[in-house]
């Protein structure tokens, strides 16, 4: 039995990496999808993909730092597949890296308006379609950076991926009681284009640096990841909320 049959989602990011993995989980399982991220080519491509193999999904190019977006994804979720069950606010970014008193202020902004205010907003949004559906899951992509571990340079980073884990406590509280759940999940290292491993000029000891600082030695795949937001999404995780969950090789203990 798929996990999300007759469930309708939504996830940002999704043009790459752990959300385009999340999505393609998320067909599998029997969800109907909205996906978002700011290249189309990309988003197309992945609901060809999705089509393929007998899913329905939807593309909406656009950037999260938009509050028309977030309105939209919503809008469509409802008109097109009849509700909202889950929401994957997984689109972020690194932004400028740069030592506090070095960092200017636009990236500093920019940063947190992407990572912090995007996921504000898609749940500002997303939470009235669940209520009114009587259930939901709210699912936003966190980090280790900033909870278990601070890294020279991601001052902005650290900071907006902190405040997710605030953000979904909050929402835990005042959704618990009608049904819905909020969770962050903390990836550690994963292997996507977007990694500093995969980064233009990144060497082999960058990457076996990485990989070092976990206690498995290793980076996360992207699908890897996917199935702890899957586990989040579904009745599996019937009784977690507020929960900040670290699904990151042991990168937070890891000390050899």
């Amino acid at each position: 039995m798929h996990a999300l049959v007759n469930k309708v989602a939504i996830v940002t990011g999704a043009s790459s990496g752990i959300g385009y993995a999340t999505a393609l989980l998320f067909a599998r399982e029997g969800a109907k999808i909205v996906v978002s991220a700011r290249r189309q080519r990309e988003l197309d491509a992945l609901v060809a993909q999705i089509e393929a193999m007998g899913g329905q999904a939807v593309a909406v190019a656009g950037d999260v730092k938009d509050e028309g977006l977030a309105k939209a994804l919503v809008d469509i979720a409802v008109t097109r597949f009849g509700g909202l069950d889950i929401a994957f606010n997984n689109a972020g970014g690194t932004g400028e890296m740069a030592p506090v008193a070095d960092m200017s202020l636009d990236g500093w902004r920019d940063t947190l308006d992407t990572n912090l205010t995007g996921a504000f907003l898609g749940a500002k949004y997303q939470v009235p379609a669940m209520i009114e559906r009587g259930s939901g899951s709210l699912i936003f992509t966190s980090s280790f950076v900033g909870h278990t571990v601070g890294m020279p340079g991601m001052a902005a980073y650290a900071a907006s991926k902190a405040g997710l884990i605030g953000l979904t406590q909050v929402l835990a509280t005042e959704l618990g009681a009608k049904g819905i759940r909020a969770n962050a999940i903390l990836p550690g290292g994963t292997d996507t284009p977007a990694s500093i491993t995969n980064a233009p000029g990144a060497t082999a000891e960058v990457l076996a640096f990485v990989e070092g600082l976990h206690a498995m030695k290793r980076m996360a795949k992207p699908e890897e990841i996917a199935q702890s937001v899957l586990y989040l999404a579904s009745g599996a995780s019937s009784f977690v909320t507020g929960a900040a969950l670290l699904v990151d090789g042991g990168v937070s203990v890891n000390r050899t």
